[in-house]
């Protein structure tokens, strides 16, 4: 399936709402990604990510609209030499191979583009799925922090995996 990495637009706001709004997106997501995902989260997303480095927020694009999205969040101070990587993709999508070439390409444009040597990401214990595509695209499991996450009243597995610059 194709898709298109891009930065996002403001005109992005009805297809990111329709497709973000979604309980099995957001269980796996951070607290900043809600459930319901409102037009006003929305809204609120899409001023900072035109905004705010907006060349680390992606838009994941697939037959005209927001499929989901993708960025790779610098580090500071002692962890300069590091950046974050995080994504979510449209139920609708799931199982179609998409998430990895979009990991893929994210890995290859951040050791390309920024003065970094490691990329991490932090899926939660109770998400094989994105283990799976980490680890299919050259993640190694570093940790598993045991019950640090608290997520829809219960507590989760943190895990970190990381790809460094070869």
């Amino acid at each position: 399936m194709k898709f298109i990495l891009r930065p996002w637009q403001m005109s992005d706001l009805e297809s990111l709402v329709k497709n973000a709004n979604n309980p099995n997106i957001a269980k796996f997501m951070t607290n900043g990604f809600p459930h319901p995902y409102t037009k006003t989260h929305g809204e609120k997303w899409l001023e900072m990510a035109t905004t705010t480095h907006a060349s680390n927020f992606l838009c994941i694009e697939i037959n005209g609209e927001v499929a989901g999205g993708a960025g790779i969040h610098l580090q500071q101070d002692i962890m300069c030499k590091n950046a974050e990587l995080g994504y979510w993709l449209s139920e609708e999508y799931w199982g179609n191979g998409i998430v990895p070439k979009v990991v893929s390409q994210l890995v290859d444009y951040g050791f390309r583009n920024f003065d970094i040597t490691r990329i991490y990401a932090r899926p939660f214990g109770n998400n094989p799925s994105s283990q799976r595509v980490l680890e299919k695209c050259g993640f190694k499991l570093e940790a598993r922090i045991e019950k640090s996450i608290f997520k829809n009243g219960e507590f989760l597995d943190e895990l970190i995996y990381a790809v460094r610059k070869s």
